[in-house]
């Protein structure tokens, strides 16, 4: 314990949550990237790997060992399927958030001001889509959107626009 916790619990009022400095917002300069889907095909290999390993272990020894039984075989057919799973999901990830962002903005008929992107997947094949929610270029804006973009292609494959319903008077410049 340290000197300064032997006195007795701390107060709320004197403790303080502070992040890592790797990870302060603020000290981050430069575009982030984001993490491409194809970094699934890895796992995929190594289960594939070790689903063959399993096979060819039932395949040599399940007549002479009485630890090497159906189980292994069991175990080599599902890593065997998780594996060709992830090779099958592990998509290229080819268009970015500015580029999902500049089809957003175009499938949408309005000048857009803010916007913000975040990364799904649809499907059971985990397909990259990017959502991007984006505001009109007035302010207040008066026109809202979302936009479903394709993560491998770029095509739009959803929008949504309407007048923005939010109320935004306590913002406005006083």
């Amino acid at each position: 314990m340290t000197e300064e916790h032997e006195a007795g619990p701390l107060d709320d009022a004197e403790v303080r949550d502070e992040l890592p400095e790797d990870l302060q917002p603020s000290a981050f300069v430069g575009p982030y990237i984001f993490p491409n889907n194809n970094r699934r095909r890895i796992p995929g290999v190594l289960y594939l790997i070790l689903g063959a390993a399993c096979a060819a272990l039932w395949a040599v020894a399940s007549d002479e060992s009485p630890l090497v039984n159906g189980g292994t075989l069991l175990a080599a057919v599902l890593l065997g399927l998780i594996g060709a799973y992830h090779l099958v999901a592990g998509w290229n990830l080819d268009v970015d958030e500015r580029d999902a962002l500049v089809a957003a903005t175009s499938a949408v008929g309005f000048p857009v001001g803010h916007a913000s992107a975040q990364m799904g997947w649809r499907g059971y094949l985990s397909r990259p889509t990017w959502r991007i929610l984006l505001y009109s270029a007035e302010m207040p804006p008066r026109q809202r959107g979302l936009v479903l973009v394709d993560g491998v292609d770029g095509q739009v494959l959803e929008y949504f626009t309407e007048d923005n319903p939010e109320d935004w008077s306590d913002l406005s410049d006083a």
